[in-house]
């Protein structure tokens, strides 16, 4: 896809998200649209940034690293949603705002060590894996709750939610089902004491789904961007 097919993508994903919170009672902008880059060159996502988008998410790291360097003078918001490894904590504790994928405490200890004193608070998100996929990262449901309350006692961090990738469903009620249990999750962490207002829920194939169980930010790339170039 290019730059000239994106503003009606994005249009049309526009029109998606508005169709959904209105389903589920929302306003529009109780959900923030993520535009996820992986794959996609820097003009693209320049382009995106050209059509009112701030937010854009990277899996990879040296790409992600490129596509900030790349995009410094525009005023963004990156997150990084790609699995963390040990020894690539510092660059993502310096460059980017987010990190949706946080399931280690060493992990989350080292992004907390390494975040500069300067920068703000990085925030960021556990991510559940709900359906206990192997070839997926997360962390267990049921070890969530132990791992919030440590990360929440680390400086630097900010925790500010959930965040899982489930398995792919076509029936709109099983994947509300998956979504509605990391909800749930998010609720019992509130109820004992946490202050979570990030659910980072769905992408193109099931964010109406999310929406309907409270999801606040879906991560949206095929939708927008089209396949990724091989």
């Amino acid at each position: 896809m290019g730059p000239q097919n994106l503003s009606a993508a994005l249009s049309a994903v526009r029109e998606r998200l508005a169709r959904a919170t209105a389903a589920a009672g929302r306003s529009a902008h109780s959900v923030t649209l993520l535009a996820v880059g992986k794959g996609q060159p820097a003009e693209l996502l320049a382009a995106a940034a050209d059509c009112g988008l701030e937010q854009f998410g990277e899996s990879y790291l040296q790409e992600g690293l490129a596509k900030i360097a790349a995009l410094q003078e525009r005023r963004l918001t990156w997150h990084f949603i790609g699995r963390v490894q040990t020894n690539k904590t510092r660059p993502i504790a310096e460059h980017f705002a987010w990190v949706q994928t946080l399931d280690r405490l060493k992990v989350a200890e080292r992004l907390a060590a390494q975040r500069p004193p300067h920068a703000p608070l990085l925030n960021v998100c556990l991510q559940v894996n709900v359906a206990g996929e192997a070839s997926k990262g997360g962390a267990p449901p049921a070890a969530v709750p132990e791992l919030a309350a440590a990360v929440a006692r680390l400086p630097r961090l900010a925790l500010r939610g959930l965040m899982c990738i489930p398995p792919e469903e076509t029936e709109l009620a099983r994947q509300r089902a998956w979504f509605a249990r990391v909800r749930q999750l998010r609720d019992e962490l509130n109820a004992a004491g946490h202050r979570l207002d990030t659910l980072s829920m769905g992408m193109s194939g099931d964010f109406e789904a999310a929406i309907l169980e409270g999801a606040t930010l879906v991560r949206i790339g095929t939708a927008l961007f089209g396949p990724r170039p091989e």
